[in-house]
């Protein structure tokens, strides 16, 4: 995973992690047990108590994100120029490359 923006989840993944979480919403609805939703979405029990306690007291809003994530300042183009100029620099001062 990249943190190109200071850590955390990229806008496709946080959009994923959301999807996740709402399927999770219509199974509690349903009355399905947590263990039983953990397995269909292969997350941690854990994960799905703390899950249906948020969405107890908030409702669907309650599992979505709460902070945005914000855009990644750089292109996929700048992020191979970077590296490769990294990569050049280590080479330079005798570091070697990862």
């Amino acid at each position: 995973m990249r943190y190109g923006h200071r850590g955390g989840y990229t806008p496709a993944e946080q959009e994923r992690r959301d999807r996740v979480r709402l399927q999770a919403a219509e199974w509690f609805e349903a009355g399905e047990p947590t263990r039983t939703v953990a397995a269909r979405l292969r997350v941690h029990e854990r994960s799905v108590t703390r899950w249906r306690k948020a969405w107890r007291e908030g409702g669907r809003p309650a599992l979505l994100s709460k902070v945005p994530v914000p855009r990644e300042k750089l292109s996929a183009a700048q992020w191979a120029r970077l590296d490769a100029e990294l990569r050049r620099v280590r080479r330079w001062c005798g570091a070697g490359t990862p």
